[in-house]
């Protein structure tokens, strides 16, 4: 039985900070940032805007495209590490939202930023395991870095929610692979505000390895080759890692340039592969192949392939398509407002 993508939603805030607003109140040098992590602004939610919203309004716009009934939806999972809550889900919130309670399955999802492939692999397997019609995986985050810390730089905010099924498919899902290690390179403490990082150490022994060890594993399971696919999606933490692995591994820059958000949007974290899959099948024709690898820190890399169908064209402009809203629903903020807002944010009223 084939399963895959019924619909896919994004949300992704509307106000924005260039790099060198930041750079200009720290002192440093935005062209030395923008250069090294291939990044020139980030998106940043508005104080009422935290997961659960961003993956209520993602959800939302997959289902226009899915076009099914919501009570039909077995399951929700979110994955993210900002969720509004330490104790209650964030699913409850989203099911109560789209309107499919009380008989729906619920959980949240954390691994850095690999909790929104991890929600998206459990609603895949569970609808191929034939113990639902339907089901909802999200990856969302409003995800922040220490004020002046590297982190602050890319940090932001987005989500993408996907609908599976095994019926009026926009993507088949063709094979998936998992890669995990104990690699401690980026974590918070419970009650810290902010995340804490190795430095260094998260490139070669962290984001390289599980990454390229992702890839290799699912090329060779499926038989497959670099060149068998016309778009690839990795994990993007900045602007200059996913392509230089993307080239070392055997890809070519036509592949990823659709994919890779970050010079415009920052690290949406948990959002950050799905909304990269998301742009991509914005620009998708049918019965193209595509390879998504995402990653989180702690550390672990899932990969799945994709074959688009006929499908996407006629659904694809039934929700606001990525590119649109990176490119013309956005505001500028000073550091002042972007303070005020991060602040709201850690300390709600």
């Amino acid at each position: 039985m084939d399963v895959g993508i019924v619909g896919y939603g994004t949300q992704i805030p509307r106000y924005r900070i260039k790099v060198e607003e930041i750079a200009k109140v720290w002192g440093a040098d935005a062209p030395s940032y923008k250069k090294g992590l291939n990044l020139n602004e980030k998106s940043v939610p508005c104080p009422d805007e935290d997961v659960a919203t961003l993956t209520v309004n993602a959800a939302r716009n997959a289902l226009l495209r899915a076009g099914i009934n919501p009570m039909e939806i077995g399951a929700v999972y979110v994955g993210s590490e900002s969720h509004p809550y330490a104790v209650k889900p964030t699913g409850t919130i989203l099911a109560e939202a789209l309107g499919i309670t009380p008989h729906v399955h619920t959980a949240d999802f954390e691994f850095a930023c690999k909790a929104g492939t991890e929600a998206m692999f459990v609603a895949l397997n569970l609808v191929k395991a034939g113990a639902m019609k339907y089901a909802i995986g999200a990856g969302s985050d409003t995800s922040q870095g220490a004020p002046g810390d590297a982190l602050e730089y890319s940090a932001s905010a987005g989500s993408a929610a996907y609908v599976m099924g095994a019926d009026n498919l926009v993507a088949v899902l063709e094979d998936t692979h998992c890669y995990m290690t104990d690699t401690p390179d980026f974590w918070r403490r419970e009650g810290a505000h902010y995340p804490e990082h190795g430095g260094r150490f998260t490139g070669d022994p962290a984001y390289w390895k599980h990454v390229s060890g992702a890839v290799n594993a699912m090329l060779e399971k499926a038989n497959m080759k670099p060149e068998d696919f016309n778009y690839i999606i990795f994990h993007q933490p900045n602007g200059k890692f996913p392509a230089q692995a993307a080239l070392k591994l055997g890809f070519k820059e036509p592949q990823f340039r659709h994919g890779l958000l970050t010079p415009v949007l920052g690290n949406t974290y948990s959002a950050s592969s799905p909304l990269g899959l998301a742009a991509t099948l914005d620009v998708a024709n049918p019965d193209e192949k595509i390879l998504l690898v995402s990653y989180g820190s702690g550390a672990g890399s899932d990969a799945f392939i994709f074959r688009t169908t006929d499908r996407l064209l006629k659904v694809r402009n039934l929700a606001p398509l990525v590119r649109k809203q990176l490119d013309e629903y956005k505001v500028y903020l000073e550091y002042g407002t972007y303070a005020k807002f991060r602040r709201k944010i850690l300390k709600p009223e």
